[in-house]
């Protein structure tokens, strides 16, 4: 079956064999919805808020920025505190977003970051996987990274089995007493995690026993990974940590946009 594009009221869907990918722009332009083989694999809501369900985009910033403070071409600058006392995953997330064609959806950067610029997805799906693109074109020099932040269910419907996760990585981030990363590196501990990652050795995956296994990969070098939730996992595609923009800032200029792309592969049975 070939893949289909539709746009629903103010979704998208999209189709391919059992494999269905609901898009939501009203609600920060983030997967609402992704079913395979009639099994969900998002956390669908959350009635508190956009934070904890989904799987959505983070820019200009992903992860958290210390106290929302940065310095930038020698200007300091203070961002609103989305989960204090930092800031958090950037100013597209809780916005929405603006419907292109039946597979590309794009927003502006609000008033709450101090640079102009704009960012794109673009979503793929086929009856194996999807792929989502992401693209921020800066219209002034500005420090910068995005990524996702999935909510993976940790039980899918009629799987006894709970999710396992096969993750790997070389080096991650020493947190301090306010939960940010210091820059230092260390050989990751056994988890449970919510932290930093880089230098991983093989694309991360998650096992609903014999059921399903979801292969990850990005072009992101660096991945957020949360197991402390008893509903959820989050293995998050970043371009750079948390706190880049005062640990690694990784500049974006007009001409020169930041794209990266996050690819999920699922394996039935």
């Amino acid at each position: 079956m070939d893949p289909t594009g539709v746009t629903v009221g103010k979704t998208l869907v999209l189709e391919a064999a059992d494999a269905r990918l609901v898009v939501r722009p009203e609600e920060g332009g983030r997967l609402g919805s992704v079913v395979v083989g009639g099994r969900e694999l998002l956390v669908t809501s959350d009635p508190q808020g956009l934070i904890h369900w989904g799987c959505y985009p983070m820019a200009p910033w992903a992860g958290r920025i210390r106290r929302g403070r940065f310095a930038f071409e020698g200007r300091e600058h203070q961002l609103p505190l989305g989960m204090p006392p930092h800031a958090i995953h950037g100013v597209v997330y809780d916005r929405p977003w603006t419907v292109r064609s039946a597979d590309t959806i794009d927003i502006e950067l609000d008033e709450r970051w101090p640079f102009r610029g704009r960012v794109e997805q673009r979503f793929a799906l086929d009856e194996d996987g999807l792929t989502v693109t992401i693209r921020l074109d800066a219209r002034e020099p500005m420090p910068a990274t995005v990524g996702w932040h999935p909510w993976f269910r940790r039980r899918l419907a009629e799987v006894s089995a709970p999710a396992s996760l096969d993750f790997d990585a070389a080096e991650m981030l020493v947190r301090d007493a306010e939960g940010m990363p210091t820059g230092e590196r260390v050989t990751p501990p056994a988890g449970p995690w919510d932290d930093a990652f880089t230098g991983v050795r093989r694309p991360p995956a998650l096992e609903w026993g014999s059921a399903l296994r979801l292969e990850l990969e990005s072009t992101c070098p660096w991945w957020v990974v949360y197991t402390h939730p008893v509903d959820a996992i989050c293995v998050e595609p970043q371009s750079g940590p948390p706190d880049a923009v005062n640990l690694a800032p990784e500049v974006v200029l007009p001409g020169g946009p930041l794209v990266h792309e996050m690819h999920w592969r699922w394996t039935r049975g």
